[in-house]
């Protein structure tokens, strides 16, 4: 397969679809993140559809400040990567292409969810991320578009401007891809020292510590609800110490609030980290309901989010783990059933630099 490279909408459009069309959106510097995405997409779009890749580095979801001169462009690098991925098109428009006139007067706003956490940190980030996935959306009017599950925000934000604003296309999200010591892919990846990127190991590490002590909670949670039921029972069962067992549990859920030991756990390997050479420099750690990404309680019910952002030297970097809290429910259960899954997995699962994931 040769992958074309097209550089306006009227190049696309001119193009005969048969099938569907899949569409990644990126900001360039593929990596083994993005070829996951678009190998998901070969997979959607099938042998007879479309996979589209765009390559955009979008002016309007940098902040004063942020690295917008310095976000790496090798364009021909990223060609290759999306022709062995399988993707059929790469989509690179220039900045006229997509805002013609300049910068739109009329953009779409991320509203509350989108002032909160990286919203909070990147004021306006979000608002220039929706305004050109939109756009680009309508530019390549794909039938499903993939986003990687690292950025758990921005993926949020966009299913949610898709369902409010009725744009006519199926949104996926993709797992997390992480290396073999567990810190997420990401493009930003390449401005680490060796020293620095042993430190933005902490990222990863905290939120796996996070999941542990919510695994053992929750075994906790599962022994507590096996305490014999009747008296008779309970002292039969006393001889080989299981009653015990299970009352040490119980003690134990209850004294212990699931959302709190989560963060605690968590927060104490960030400490730590805060106290390396270089030092990370914590900017948020939250447990969030992915509906709107507000802080759970400690008696939440359901699917969350452990998320961390920190920087280590000049480089900001994000990472996220799905939880499910007191259900039988594994995380992304119910995204798979709309064909967007969460995973946890430290070295198995896509994270790619999107429109609106500059991270």
């Amino acid at each position: 397969m040769t992958t074309t490279l097209l550089r306006t909408a009227d190049e696309l459009h001119a193009r005969v679809r048969e099938g569907r069309r899949a569409v990644v959106m990126t900001m360039g510097a593929l990596h083994e993140g993005h070829a996951t995405l678009i190998r998901a997409a070969r997979e959607i779009a099938g042998h007879g559809g479309e996979v589209v890749v765009t390559v955009f580095v979008n002016p309007l979801q940098f902040g004063a400040g942020e690295d917008l001169d310095r976000y790496p462009r090798t364009l021909d690098a990223d060609l290759k990567v999306a022709e062995q991925a399988g993707a059929d098109i790469v989509f690179a428009p220039s900045v006229d292409e997509v805002y013609p006139g300049g910068e739109p007067q009329v953009r779409i706003t991320a509203g509350p969810m989108g002032e909160r956490l990286e919203g909070a940190s990147r004021p306006g980030h979000f608002d220039g991320m929706l305004t050109v996935v939109g756009k680009l959306l309508h530019l390549t009017r794909p039938d499903v578009a993939l986003y990687g599950q690292k950025d758990a925000q921005q993926l949020a934000l966009i299913r949610r401007m898709v369902r409010d604003l009725n744009f006519g296309v199926e949104i996926v999200g993709v797992p997390t891809v992480r290396e073999a010591d567990g810190l997420a892919l990401s493009s930003r990846n390449r401005y680490l020292s060796a020293a620095e990127r042993r430190t933005a190991l902490a990222l990863s590490q905290a939120l796996f510590a996070g999941r542990d002590r919510h695994a053992a909670q929750e075994a906790l949670r599962a022994r507590a609800r096996e305490v014999p039921a009747t008296r008779a029972r309970a002292e039969a069962l006393s001889a080989l110490g299981e009653s015990r067992a299970a009352a040490d549990a119980a003690a134990v859920a209850k004294a212990t609030p699931g959302a709190a030991a989560v963060r605690a756990a968590a927060r104490q390997v960030l400490d730590e980290a805060a106290r390396m050479d270089p030092p990370l420099a914590l900017d948020y750690l939250a447990l969030v309901d992915p509906s709107d990404f507000t802080e759970i309680d400690d008696d939440f019910t359901g699917e969350a989010v452990l998320a961390v952002a920190a920087r280590v030297g000049a480089t900001r970097l994000i990472d996220n783990l799905p939880l499910a809290f007191g259900t039988d429910e594994t995380p992304g259960t119910r995204e798979a059933h709309s064909a967007s899954g969460l995973d946890s997995a430290p070295a198995s699962t896509a994270t790619h630099e999107t429109p609106g994931a500059a991270s």
